[in-house]
């Protein structure tokens, strides 16, 4: 994938030595499917260069997202050479092609490019036309205030304009093997492009040119002007944009021969995926998963901004010394975050929301990332105090619990959440200190407190079967469920497991788990040799970790159902997940906390060699035995999105934790509290969306609301009774302690409020026992 470090608004991606999605005027929006070259010999000989060829492909220069391609005929007839850049100056992908005949002459052979228009994210709706630009003959595609042109510096010996799969070029040349219809258009539908390159003419070297705009004209005059210039001097200064780029990143002291350096190839692909005119959006990914099997009315995608990806994305290219690009990362959040704190599941580049739901940890990254800015000093003339409150009290007002995990599957107690959640609070205490406000301060410290000494109430388990079968006391769950952790414990509840037939859409939750825990420790909440985190990770490696052609790999967690089906059919809303490059960054990283420096070496290597033959990071590999007709390959990427963004910065940032010895991205607010000193809450939290039952005799009682109140409540059944008015946190939270820490055993609290706004009383009670 490229795009010039300019002015233009033009990203493209590559596959099977073709040009894949062309996206533009921003990163969410692709517009085309992809385009391609058709030979044939006019008469018996069809050869499609994306199906029917050997690929070679090599960067420009190490680290630059510009191309050479090599496609070769499987039978050995021609090969077809490319150059794929975009104009830094315009809005225009161009390719400079040279196609040679090893078999027979030039004029032996008809070559046709094929292009399939996707404008808007949509195949849908287009319309198509043979028309012309001051003279110069174009193919037209337009759909909703954005059209294409396609162009060739060579003359067209034929053009036409079809609907796929009924009068396109591709079912004209397989039943004719050469060009006979030429539809001048095609309006409102599903269409695609075909024009027949005179390679006589051009003795077999041309270039084809891209181009959008808003109109026809503005596409027209872009196309043109783009084939007039100097093809070299273009691609010299693209290359130079970039290298330029690449010389301002801190060498972490790996560098590969093979052309694609897989830290040079990471940070391109981070900065690739920057919004230009947004600047610090990044999208998670230029791809979609499983697009070659996906309907042109279904093509999903990654397109889209997930916070959590965003700040990940960020943490890899400051790692990487560009603290410029992840404070514009931090500007952007800044930007789109909600007014009462939080940010969309994911959302387009411009902010509108797309999915939604609630992922807790996508409001606490933001706040890690303020303060990894902080620590590596790029914070100068940027307040982030307001962000990091409103942040800070959306968590506060609505955590511990998230309505979904970080795999945006299932909602409860999560270990990654939380550990996020208990970390943001503290970092937004120490803001809170800087910006002198010292209750709300120590609000949050005493939030953070009690959560992280929940931590194992609510998903760590001793004593089941599958700790029995491993040989350990206990583990970390998944994910616990809300409605059992104060009821009983971790243990008793179900938990949906998706991806999956209904049959096998939930398990008990004591046996499901995954790698979540070790965010723990990547998060400071916990030592790399805490006993519980041991056990646990002897539990993942018996349940998920698989060993692979190119190293070991681990599962999101047992029965995970996203990824392809057993026989290599692609995910199809079921499936069976399979290991992530991602995964083993993370527990490559566990290993450094541990000291373990050659273990995190080992898979830094094993993360270099699941990438692509470009440099790429999948975010899944297959690993089950080798399916060849799939193109699936053990310990090889397969067809989930790739590049994953968030898996290259991990990369990034597992080098650059190497280098220094330790974790790059581990704030130390929490080791310093919970890791050195005590940190222990001397509170049990009761508020409406999370009604403890219980409070362990000698804690205080805290009973938060969302607007004030007077709590009235007794400890003897109403023979006597006391009123408390609530204190204003100031960050819409009201709280107050009830006097319970000299009260015994088996004392029942029952409490109720008056809602002096409204002038109401709540009309029920609650209680609270306190126990042993």
């Amino acid at each position: 994938m490229g795009t010039a470090l300019g002015g233009s608004r033009v990203w493209f991606t590559l596959s099977h030595g073709i040009v894949n999605e062309v996206y533009y005027p921003r990163l969410d929006q692709a517009n085309t499917r992809d385009c391609g070259l058709i030979v044939t010999d006019g008469q018996s000989f069809f050869s499609e260069e994306k199906r029917h060829t050997q690929n070679e492909i090599r960067p420009l220069a190490r680290g630059v997202p510009g191309y050479h391609l090599t496609n070769t005929c499987g039978r050995g007839r021609y090969r077809i050479e490319k150059t794929v850049v975009t104009d830094g100056q315009r809005e225009v992908l161009l390719q400079r092609i040279r196609f040679t005949a090893l078999l027979g002459q030039l004029t032996d052979y008809h070559l046709y490019v094929l292009l399939a228009p996707h404008i808007g994210n949509c195949g849908y709706g287009n319309r198509a036309w043979v028309g012309e630009y001051n003279g110069v003959r174009m193919l037209f595609a337009a759909r909703d205030g954005t059209t294409l042109a396609l162009a060739c510096s060579a003359p067209f010996a034929g053009l036409s304009c079809g609907y796929v799969g009924t009068s396109d070029g591709w079912q004209d040349l397989t039943a004719h093997g050469r060009m006979t219809w030429f539809h001048a258009a095609a309006r409102d539908g599903n269409v695609a492009l075909t024009g027949e390159i005179d390679v006589a003419a051009c003795a077999g070297e041309f270039v084809l040119a891209l181009g959008f705009g808003r109109n026809a004209a503005e596409a027209g005059h872009q196309t043109r002007a783009a084939l007039l210039g100097d093809f070299d001097a273009l691609a010299r200064d693209y290359v130079e944009g970039w290298q330029a780029f690449q010389r301002q990143s801190v060498d972490l002291g790996r560098v590969e021969d093979t052309g694609f350096d897989l830290y040079r190839v990471s940070t391109a692909v981070l900065r690739t995926h920057e919004a230009k005119q947004l600047p610090g959006g990044m999208i998670a990914s230029l791809s979609i998963p499983w697009g070659f099997e996906k309907g042109d009315e279904d093509l999903g995608g990654y397109h889209l901004v997930w916070p959590r990806d965003l700040v990940e994305s960020a943490g890899g290219l400051l790692a990487a010394g560009h603290a410029g690009a992840a404070r514009r990362a931090l500007l952007y959040l800044m930007s789109t975050q909600g007014a009462d704190g939080r940010w969309p599941q994911n959302m387009w580049l411009d902010g509108t929301p797309y999915w939604s739901g609630l992922q807790m940890d996508e409001v606490a990254f933001p706040i890690l990332l303020a303060d990894l800015l902080r620590r590596a000093g790029a914070l100068d003339g940027l307040d982030v105090w307001p962000m990091v409150r409103r942040a800070a009290g959306f968590l506060a007002r609505n955590g511990p619990v998230t309505q979904q995990d970080r795999w945006e599957e299932d909602g409860g107690y999560s270990p990654f959440t939380l550990a996020v959640e208990v970390a943001a609070l503290l970092i937004a205490a120490d803001f809170a200190h800087d910006a002198g406000e010292p209750l709300l301060e120590g609000f949050l410290h005493e939030t953070a407190d009690n959560w992280n000494d929940q931590v194992e109430r609510w998903t760590y388990v001793t004593g089941t079967d599958l700790a029995r079968r491993v040989g350990v006391d206990g583990y970390y769950l998944r994910i616990a469920p809300v409605d059992v952790c104060d009821a009983a414990s971790p243990a008793a509840g179900f938990v949906a497991i998706k991806n999956r037939p209904l049959d096998q859409s939930t398990a008990p939750a004591v046996q499901i788990v995954s790698t979540e825990a070790l965010a723990l420790v990547r998060f400071g909440l916990r030592a790399a040799d805490d006993p519980r985190i041991e056990n646990t990770v002897r539990v993942i490696d018996a349940l998920l970790k698989v060993e692979t052609a190119t190293g070991p790999v681990w599962h999101r967690y047992n029965q995970d159902g996203y990824g392809e089906h057993q026989d290599g059919g692609p995910f199809d809303g079921t499936g069976q997940g399979r290991g992530w490059p991602l995964l083993a960054g993370e527990r490559a990283h566990y290993a450094l906390a541990r000291g373990d420096l050659d273990d995190a070496r080992r898979l830094l290597d094993v993360m270099a060699r699941q990438a692509s033959p470009g440099g790429l990071l999948p975010e899944q590999v297959w690993d089950a035995p080798d399916i060849p007709d799939r193109e699936l390959f053990n310990g090889r990427p397969s067809g989930s999105a790739m590049p994953l963004a968030w898996a290259h910065a991990e990369y990034i940032k597992l080098l650059r934790s190497l280098r220094d010895g330790r974790v790059f991205d581990m704030p130390p607010q929490p080791v310093a509290r919970y890791q050195r000193g005590r940190g222990v809450s001397p509170f049990a939290i009761w508020r409406f969306n999370h009604k403890v039952r219980s409070c362990q005799r000698g804690r205080t009682l805290r009973i938060e609301v969302l607007s004030p109140a007077r709590v009235h409540w007794t400890a003897d059944g109403w023979r006597t009774w006391d009123d408390r008015p609530t204190r204003d946190t100031g960050v819409g939270l009201h709280y107050v302690d009830l006097p319970t820490a000299e009260l015994g055993a088996g004392v029942v609290l029952t409490f109720t409020f008056f809602w002096p706004e409204a002038g109401r009383w709540e009309g029920q009670d609650f209680t609270v026992e306190l126990t042993a």
